[in-house]
Parts: structure tokens; sequence; C-alpha cells
């Protein structure tokens, strides 16, 4: 494709680099407006330069792709609910052996999970628990910060639903989600284990301090901090798991029930029993001799029948709190075992999404299809569970769709791939490597979803000339190399931002991830996984 016109090309990459700023630095002190309201930017800024006609624009924005995000996203909010994440947090503290076992099961949850639920979503229900685990036994946080979002970013390259970039070539190439898990699946579980490898060899000293144990004091408050965090599972009797408004009402009852007019009531009848058996036989007695004794032993009678009285009031309200509790225990019987098998339906409908992604049904369609069912099963209003869906990111890819074809319409991306054809065949080794490389760079200059949509196309096309074989192949080393090109820096991708950013924001747990920390581990790392993997895609 040959250059457009000059003004064409200069206002068409002034709009994509604002863009690539923006994206890059959201908090760029000349203009701090963030990544989403960038991207809107820089599309309107190719439809203001007559880069993209309205309609061009409208036309680039990719719907499966938005359908299939959305799907996902609101299924993971679902999975929240269901306390799939309580569980996936239970498993990281479940009898650990250590910090190097606690660090590889955080490898492989984190990779298994982003596999499923995207790298996104397990970097934000996972980072602040980490931190509560690595508190707990006196350990420091960033090996586990680095194995989270590293791991996060190799276990989602498995799965087209893995991370966005991965969304964007399975539609655009219309691999099926089987295929896509078999070419990939080897390369991702060899990184895994290559990766915690390099973790463990970097941090060996520091993961080989143990807990303090003369200080029991601090284990206990730790381990209640992190039984307390809303993804880790806590074990709850039946009094606490009862709703405030029965808990109350029971609290109420048994206060009556031990108030000190009811105690006089009880002090008072226990004795006048007594009295009912010793009275009559003195006053009997004393009556012959006096009207006085007589109207005496009468109130006498009174009283004990009024304490009677009294104790069977006492009585019967203690029968009410124990009917009364026994049905409050029923009923909050009854709503654990509705929220069992809601929860079982949830999974359920979660795992038939994912098989029937599996046998090749239409990705977007079949997400979106998934989230509405749960909708639909959980017979509420769903506008608390939407609103956690990331409309942000949604309108960040429309934006991000409608500029990176504009800078496409220049002609630059295709005169700059022009050079490189030549040496990227993916038919032989050099091929592989040099392209391997221009997607890792490319990557981390202008981020990996938009280094996709620049490529993608081009890659599998100079593929496809030479057999279908390869094209299949090309748009797979594209998935690979550009996911793993995310662990190089900090800045590499979302995933990465997202943990640097809850570690920092963690109440009483603040802990900042620097970029330096995770260039020395990231530099080695993404690129030896990143060699090893590419043996292995098929």
């Amino acid at each position: 494709m040959a250059l457009a016109s000059i003004p064409k090309v200069v206002l068409g990459s002034l709009a994509f680099a604002i863009f690539w700023v923006l994206a890059v630095f959201p908090a760029v002190p000349f203009l701090p407006i963030g990544r989403t309201a960038g991207s809107l930017l820089g599309a309107m800024l190719m439809v203001i330069f007559r880069v993209l006609s309205p309609d061009q624009a409208y036309a680039a924005i990719d719907l499966p792709i938005l359908g299939l995000l959305f799907g996902t996203m609101v299924v993971s909010v679902y999975l929240e609910r269901a306390d799939m994440f309580k569980y996936l947090g239970k498993l990281l503290s479940w009898k650990s052996k250590g910090p190097k076992d606690l660090l590889c099961r955080i490898c492989l949850i984190s990779a298994i999970s982003s596999a499923l639920f995207t790298n996104d979503t397990s970097c934000v229900v996972l980072t602040e628990f980490i931190l509560k685990i690595a508190r707990q036994h006196n350990l420091p946080p960033h090996p586990f910060l680095l194995a989270l979002a590293s791991s996060a970013n190799i276990g989602s390259s498995a799965t087209p639903i893995g991370n966005p970039q991965n969304l964007v070539i399975a539609v655009q190439s219309k691999i099926p989600f089987g295929e896509f898990l078999v070419g990939v699946l080897p390369a991702m579980l060899l990184g895994v284990v290559v990766n915690a490898s390099i973790l463990i060899l970097m941090y060996w000293k520091l993961l080989s301090v143990h807990k303090d144990e003369e200080d029991p004091k601090a284990e206990v408050v730790a381990e209640e901090e992190v039984n307390s965090h809303q993804f880790s599972p806590a074990t709850m009797s039946h009094f606490t798991s009862m709703n405030s408004q029965e808990w109350n009402m029971c609290l109420d009852n048994v206060s009556i029930q031990n108030s000190p007019q009811v105690q006089t009531l009880r002090n008072r009848a226990s004795p006048n029993e007594g009295e009912i058996y010793r009275v009559p036989s003195s006053i009997v007695d004393s009556s012959r001799n006096s009207n006085a004794s007589k109207e005496a032993a009468n109130e006498v009678a009174e009283k004990t029948r009024e304490d009677h009285n009294h104790v069977k009031v006492v009585e019967a309200e203690s029968n009410s709190f124990v009917m009364h509790f026994a049905e409050g225990r029923m009923d909050f019987l009854d709503e654990k075992w509705k929220r069992v098998l809601w929860k079982c339906c949830v999974y359920m409908i979660t795992l038939g999404m994912l098989i029937a992604m599996l046998l090749g049904l239409n990705l977007s369609w079949t997400a979106i299809t998934a989230a509405l069912a749960l909708v639909v099963l959980d017979f509420k209003d769903a506008r608390p569970c939407l609103e956690k869906v990331s409309y942000s990111l949604l309108i960040f890819f429309c934006g991000m769709f409608i500029t990176v074809d504009g800078f496409n319409k220049t002609g630059i991306p295709s005169a700059m791939w022009e050079l490189m054809e030549p040496y990227s065949h993916v038919d032989h080794a050099t091929g592989i490597i040099v392209l391997a490389l221009v997607i890792l760079v490319l990557s981390n200059l202008a981020s990996n979803v938009p280094t996709v949509l620049l490529l993608g196309g081009r890659v599998a096309a100079s593929a496809a000339a030479i057999s279908a074989k390869d094209e299949k192949k090309a748009w797979l080393i594209l998935a690979w190399v550009s996911t793993i090109a995310g662990n190089l820096s900090l800045l590499g991708s979302a995933a990465n931002l997202i943990v640097c950013e809850q570690a920092r924001r963690a109440p009483n747990l603040a802990y900042t991830l620097t970029f330096w920390n995770h260039l020395k581990f990231g530099l080695p790392s993404t690129l030896i996984v990143t060699a090893i993997g590419l043996t292995l895609i098929r």
C-alpha cells in the first residue's frame, strides 16, 4: 500500500501519536485526561483531520470483539458473586509449605484463572489477598506480586478469552477455541514453570526467610486479616451468618429473658412455691383466733397466685423465643441451600459457555448468551451487576479501533511492514526470530492490542502466501509474543499496572512495585519464556 497524501500522513501520525502518549502515560502533566478519553480524542482527531470519514470511523469499530469482551466481563462479575475467587484465594494458603510453595501456587493459580476469566480480573481480585498472605508470613511482597502479574500474562495467552489482544486475534483469524487452546497450551504450561523457576532463583534468599515463630500474636492478627479479605472464604457459625434483623430480635429476647425484673420474679417464685405448703397450716391455726390472721393468709395466697402468673408469662416468653430462634434457623438453612444451588448453576453455565466455545460456536454470541442466562437466573434487578462492567474499557476499544484504522490509512504501517516482511517468514527459524523481535518491540512501544491491530492482517497475509497452516501458526505466534511481551516492563500490559495500583492503594498493606524492580525480572523472563514458547507453538 502506497503512502497517502502528505497532509493525511502528517495529521494521521499526529492523531496516533496523541493517542499513544495518552494510552501509555495516561496522567501526562499537559493533558491528564486518562486512557479512555485519550482514545476518544485520537478517534475524533482522525475524523476532524479527514483521515477517516464518519462512516469509515463507525465501520472501524469491531462489534464482535466488543460483544465478546462485554460477555466475559459480565460472567466474571457473577463468578465473583458466586465466590469463585474466594475459593481461588483459599487455595493459595491451604496447607502451604513455605514461601517457595506459595510462590509456585500463585504462578499456577493466576495462570489458570487468567486463561478462563481474563488476566485483568485475576489481578484485581488476587492482589490484596497476596499482600495479606505475605504479611502473615513476614515475607517481602514484590516476588509474589511479580509472580501474579507475570503468570497472569503467560496464562492468558492460552485461550481467546484470556486477554484483549487474543480476543482480537480469535475474531479476526476465525481460529476455533479448541485449536487456539491446543496450539498455545504447551507453550503456556512450560512458560509458567520457567517463569516460576526464574523468580525462585532470583529471590532465593528472600524466599528462604521463615516466619517469625516468636511472635504468635502477630501471626493471629495476620490470620484474622487474611480471613476477613473479601475474596478469602471465612468459616462462620450459624449465629454470625444470620441476617442482622434476626440476630437483633434474638438479642432482644435474650435480654428480656435475662433482665433484672425476670430474675427477681424467679427469685420470688422459688421460695413462694414452698410457702404454698408452709403457710396454710400456720394460717389455719391462727385463723381460729383472729380475723386479721385470715386476711393475712388471703393476701399471701393472692401474692402466690400473682407470682405463679408471672412465672407462666416468663415461661411463655421463653418458649416464644425458642420457637422464633428455631424458625430463624430453618429460614437461614433454606437460604443457605438456595445460595448453594444458585452458585452451582452459575458454575454450570460458565462451564457450558467454555464447552460451547470449544465446540466452535460463535465466541461473542456464546459469551453474551451466557451473560444473559446468568442475569435471568439471578431473578433480580441486574443493574448492580451490570454497573460493575468496565464500560470505560469498551469505550477505549472503540476509540482505539478508529485511531488504529486511521493510522493504517496513512500507509505508514504497510510501508514499514514491506521493509520487514522478507525477513519475517514463519516457515524458517530466522524469520520467526525476526517476527518475534518486531512484535516484542512494538508491543512495548505501542502496547499489545494496537500492535495486533496494526500487524495482524499483514502477518497473516504474508504467512497465507506460504500455506494455510503457516497462516494459523503466524496468528498464534502473534498471540504468544504480544502477550508475553507485556512482562518486559511495568508499562507493558494492563495486568502489570493493575497489580501495581492495587498494591499501592491497599489499606494498611500499601506496597510500591517500582519500574526497575519489575524490569530487573521482566527482561530476562520475557526473553527466555518467549524463546522457549516459540519452539512449542503449533
